[in-house]
């Protein structure tokens, strides 16, 4: 693409995104890349300095606070060939008119599932014990500990783990629960069987995973097929004490069948998202002893989202040196990915 000279370059984030994701190793590395004008990062597109500046742009990297990539935006920018999000989903901002005219994408979703796996590993490990709801109670049983028999075996020993979806972060947990003396079956219709037995788990049916699953991990994306895939009907075929966990997305869970679950007591539930996100001021989930919500942290944050904006210096630095990108983002995959 650039015969040896480096390309210009466009940062395109919010700009606290970008004074996290780049600091001085990032900035230098990216220098070293491409040559990068005035201004470096805008989360404008439409303002008139940002326009004559994208007439030369031919790369590129994105992060949260990108706005869409329509076609009158895409007009401005007629030597763009390559874009390189250094987050994971590009769903937000990448539109039909970037596939027509054939730009390279790329993400750094693989990254990102680092911190969610290692989330729900600790939330997995947390649920066999109780550990969140305990943590509730102790706020009330404050001078004995006899609570605790209340909540059943605290145990993560024998357990089984229903993963739903082998994804990116699905297989990451699948990996980490290995070290744990626990089964693991996955749901998934898309994946392959010895893949998922070479992971550590067995692939199943969900309506056999379900009455299985001491506790319940949902790793899918939010398409309209997986809208509340799990609902009532999925939730009811989970044995009585099992424990929900969503990492993934709110809209795959039915939030008013698992407010009738928990209340009744029969289920208890680990959301780090929601449906709708926040939930409601009003809404029992805050208030159920059994449920702990989270505000959407299980992804990466801080120093994590570094990791993806070296992850995506990369993929422009093969991209630069002829070698083929290792998280290309195709327009197939666009409609049934995250």
């Amino acid at each position: 693409m650039t015969n040896g000279r480096r390309p210009h370059a466009l940062l395109v984030m919010d700009p606290a995104t970008f004074s996290v994701q780049f600091q001085e190793p990032q900035l230098r590395r990216l220098h070293g890349l491409a040559e990068l004008g005035e201004p470096i990062v805008t989360g404008d597109l439409d303002a008139p300095h940002v326009r004559r500046r994208l007439r030369d742009v031919e790369v590129l990297m994105t992060s949260w606070g990108c706005p869409p990539l329509t076609a009158e935006r895409l007009s401005d920018a007629p030597r763009l060939r390559a874009i390189f999000h250094c987050a994971g989903t590009v769903r937000d901002f990448v539109t039909d008119e970037v596939w027509r005219r054939g730009i390279l994408v790329t993400n750094a979703a693989h990254e990102n599932a680092v911190p969610v796996a290692e989330f729900t590993l600790a939330a997995i490990i947390f649920a066999g014990k109780k550990a969140p709801f305990l943590a509730q109670d102790a706020r009330t049983h404050r001078h004995d500990w006899s609570y605790a028999a209340r909540r059943g075996e605290l145990s993560n020993r024998g357990r089984t783990i229903g993963v739903v979806g082998f994804s990116r972060v699905g297989r990451r947990v699948v990996e980490r629960l290995r070290g744990l003396e626990v089964d693991i079956l996955v749901a998934d219709p898309y994946a392959d069987a010895a893949e998922v037995s070479a992971a550590g788990a067995r692939l199943v049916r969900l309506p056999e995973l379900l009455p299985r699953s001491d506790v319940l991990t949902l790793h899918v994306p939010a398409l309209p097929s997986t809208r509340h895939l799990i609902g009532a009907a999925e939730l009811a075929l989970l044995p009585d004490g099992a424990t929900v966990i969503n990492t993934a997305r709110g809209a795959v869970l039915d939030t008013s069948a698992l407010e009738r679950e928990c209340a009744r007591g029969r289920l208890d539930a680990i959301l780090d998202v929601t449906d709708p996100e926040p939930l409601p001021a009003g809404s029992p989930l805050y208030d159920l002893p059994n449920v702990m919500i989270t505000p959407h942290i299980a992804g990466s944050l801080g120093s994590e989202t570094r990791r993806m904006s070296e992850s995506a210096l990369d993929e422009l630095e093969r991209h630069l040196s002829g070698q083929p990108p290792r998280a290309v983002v195709t327009a197939d995959e666009f409609k049934v990915s995250a």
